[in-house]
């Protein structure tokens, strides 16, 4: 079976510290799939809170996450503090991808990277739309 590659790109936009929490921890006591991603939704909000975004309010229209791959590198622990990355590249017509690289921000090291694929959404006519133009970032 082919493994997942997640190459990041050589520039991040974005840094924000997460503190995991115990939802974050599946059954085996370390951060879960559902928890990193819900780390890596938290991360994304607080990126687009930056240019003044919410995921419902990009220039008029919103996001829809249409994919997602994850990559373990390390375990992540209840009460650890994690230091994710963001970038948004690989642009299209319709959306881009976002990128995360997760690193325990007390010994330095990279516990996980992330990418979510998005399109740009019209939430009132239900329909995918073209990148806006004053795109902020």
């Amino acid at each position: 079976m082919a493994r997942v590659i997640i190459d990041l790109p050589d520039k991040f936009q974005f840094t924000t510290n997460v503190e995991v929490h115990i939802s974050n921890i599946n059954y085996g006591g370390h951060l879960g799939n559902d928890g990193t991603l819900s780390l890596v939704h938290e991360a994304r909000l607080r990126f687009l809170n930056k240019y003044g975004y919410t995921e419902t309010q990009i220039e008029g229209i919103g996001l829809v996450v249409t994919d997602a791959a994850l990559i373990y590198k390390t375990q992540v622990f209840h009460g650890d503090v994690i230091t994710i990355e963001v970038a948004a590249n690989d642009f299209n017509k319709y959306g881009c991808d976002f990128f995360f690289r997760l690193t325990n921000s007390e010994t330095g090291i990279e516990t996980a990277r992330a990418k979510t694929g998005i399109v740009f959404y019209d939430y009132k006519t239900s329909k995918i739309c073209e990148i806006p133009e004053n795109l902020k970032f």
